[in-house]
């Protein structure tokens, strides 16, 4: 099973695609981040997404897809304009066929370190050990990515799904 794994953003959106082995084990396929200009107009960043997210699903046909819920702290502007750039992720993945699935990222902690409120440099050597990486994926968004990527292959077998 192949799981394209999202970390939603406007300037800059994690992607990361793991795949499941018959034995089990965990490979990183392909990650990294779109990123958009601070400068352009919303829309225009919201079209680079979208493109980004399609071309990727495109390319690599995962099997199933993953995004990170928002999470809504103190900051009314940025959870509406990070609401935005989930809005186009999910309707691209949609486009393309693929079920979706959305995690809070406590329950994402949880998978990868076993602890809901793990830090970032936790959930970033949990992620580079159950890969089998030598080194921490970079940037942050990436490895958040492949940390969401993860938590979708394990739900999915957990719940007799796959």
């Amino acid at each position: 099973m192949l799981v394209l794994g999202i970390d939603p953003g406007t300037a800059t959106v994690g992607y990361g695609l793991v795949r499941e082995l018959p034995d089990g084990t965990l490979q990183a396929v392909h990650y990294g981040v779109i990123t958009t200009p601070p400068s352009l107009p919303m829309w225009q960043r919201l079209e680079m997404i979208y493109s980004g997210i399609k071309q990727l699903a495109d390319q690599h046909t995962p099997d199933r897809a993953a995004v990170e819920e928002l999470f809504f702290a103190k900051n009314v502007t940025t959870a509406m304009t990070v609401a935005q750039g989930r809005g186009v992720i999910l309707l691209a993945l949609a486009q393309a066929g693929l079920p979706i699935s959305e995690h809070k990222p406590h329950v994402i902690k949880q998978a990868i370190s076993g602890y809901g409120n793990a830090k970032k440099p936790q959930m970033q050597e949990m992620v580079r050990i159950l890969l089998g990486l030598q080194d921490i994926p970079k940037p942050d968004d990436a490895a958040d990515a492949l940390a969401i990527a993860i938590t979708e292959v394990h739900s999915f077998r957990y719940n007799g799904l796959g």
